[in-house]
């Protein structure tokens, strides 16, 4: 028997053991654990380099290559543009194959939205120039853009929810956290890769250096599409099916309509636990995007320094994220979700205007540290609490598609647009400071939701009902 008696946990005790505990119990079980854990991770890690890669792309070398006539604070309006397009398409992914997740499983759509992402991300590195075929090379890379962004839309919701789902209660805040160290691993993969990319010349790296990085992900999308062909259903799907089957057994007999009807108007019956979610992704996800998008563009187009050196900031934040992201994580399980959620959000409000300062001195050591503490908050530690609140803030019947599509709607609202909302703000003031208010503003939604939400921690994941 588990018994979780957490009293600000909401729905959090129980009789009965918890599905993922009744999992673990045996040898098989644990096996089950591990390889969804490394699933999860390499999964993650796939998604966060690919968007890692044209995000420094887009900074770095994207307004070059597909847009050479435009001037330099153009042509990075024009790379965000089309770096945009993705975060169009995640709301509609997770629509799509959220709504699958919850109704035949966790595992069929983790296996279909890698093999997008791997396909998406490769053929990037395979669209010729502007000079070899005008405008079609901008139209392709807003195409695949859009498909990467389809499948990434429902990839980091999945993990996060198999993870919670696999998880043990009372560390289920740790284990999650690995889908932040996926996005980690990504972003020190692309970063890595850059750095070595970036010592070539610079004729060489238009010419052809620069699609080194797209199309060697699909070693990875192989390896992880490999590994979730064998891998196991979620514990807590797995009983949800159960369910699910004997509620279809009593609809038949009694004459009554399929039960999925019902599971599909329940969807937006309550609606303070997808609203409190798009709240605190807003509050991470637009920091976030500035913190490792826009600001690389910033110092390396704008400021004219050194593009190895955002890079390699990019690079030591990513390396230090292996120890960020699971003291965040395990924080979340020690002192609460809520607490340790709003700590973040206050500390990326006080961090934006300072920020920009330090980054104006075009000081290498004070601009690497700088992007460092910015990514170390709101892309690292931030993140490594939010997988697993998410997951505890809805109920099993629409968890996947809920938590999805309020995570994607979040992400377009703040992380999809920011880059090219403050290269728009740098373009018309001249000067960082509006982009400095848009940093605090949106840090400040997230840290007034936290005062709104629920402490979820150890909650029952088969509660068929949202926390709030």
């Amino acid at each position: 028997m588990t018994i979780i008696n957490n009293p600000e946990s909401t729905g959090s005790a129980t009789t009965e053991m918890l599905a993922a505990e009744e999992r673990l119990v045996t040898k098989e079980g644990r096996k089950d654990f591990w390889r969804a854990t490394f699933s999860c991770w390499l999964g993650t890690t796939m998604e966060y380099a690919d968007f890692a890669l044209y995000g420094l792309a887009a900074g770095i070398i994207f307004g070059d290559v597909f847009f050479p006539e435009a001037t330099p604070i153009v042509a990075l309006i024009s790379s965000f543009a089309t770096y945009s397009v993705g975060f169009v398409a995640r709301p509609i992914g997770a629509l799509l194959f959220g709504w699958l997740g919850d109704r035949k499983g966790r595992k069929v759509v983790m296996v279909t939205t890698i093999t997008m992402m791997g396909l998406s991300t490769t053929l990037i590195g395979a669209i010729p120039s502007y000079a070899s075929i005008g405008l079609w090379a901008p139209g392709c890379l807003a195409f695949l853009r859009f498909m990467q962004g389809l499948g990434a839309g429902a990839e980091l919701s999945g993990g996060a929810v198999m993870l919670g789902e696999y998880a043990p209660a009372e560390k289920r805040g740790l284990v999650s956290s690995i889908i932040a160290l996926g996005s980690n691993s990504g972003t020190l993969l692309a970063a890595l890769v850059w750095l070595i990319v970036l010592q070539m010349d610079k004729e060489t790296l238009l010419a052809w250096g620069w699609r080194i990085p797209f199309l060697s992900s699909i070693v990875i999308a192989a390896v992880a599409l490999f590994i979730r062909r064998n891998m196991r259903e979620t514990p807590v799907f797995e009983r949800q099916k159960k369910v699910l089957e004997e509620q279809r057994r009593l609809a038949l007999e009694q004459g009554r309509k399929h039960v999925a009807e019902v599971d599909t108007r329940s969807f937006w019956k309550r609606t303070k636990a997808f609203w409190i979610m798009v709240g605190l992704r807003i509050g991470e996800n637009g920091p976030s995007y500035l913190a490792q998008g826009f600001i690389i563009g910033y110092v390396a187009k704008v400021l004219m320094i050194d593009k190895s050196v955002p890079t390699m900031a990019v690079f030591i934040a990513s390396v230090l994220g292996f120890l960020i992201i699971p003291l965040a994580g395990y924080l979340s399980d020690r002192f609460g979700r809520r607490i340790t959620y709003r700590w973040f959000c206050l500390l990326l409000v006080l961090y934006a205007f300072p920020a920009f300062m330090l980054l104006d001195t075009r000081e290498p050591v004070l601009v690497i540290g700088t992007i460092i503490v910015g990514m170390g908050l709101a892309s690292l530690g931030i993140f490594g609490v939010q997988a697993a609140w998410g997951v505890e803030l809805f109920g099993v019947t629409n968890r996947y598609s809920k938590m999805a599509f309020a995570k994607e709607l979040g992400s377009i609202l703040s992380g999809g647009t920011a880059p090219l909302l403050a290269s728009v703000m740098l373009s018309y003031a001249g000067h960082w400071w509006p982009i400095a208010t848009y940093f605090v503003f949106m840090a400040g939604i997230g840290l007034v939701t936290t005062f709104f939400a629920p402490e979820t921690r150890g909650r029952d994941l088969n509660l068929p009902d949202d926390a709030i």
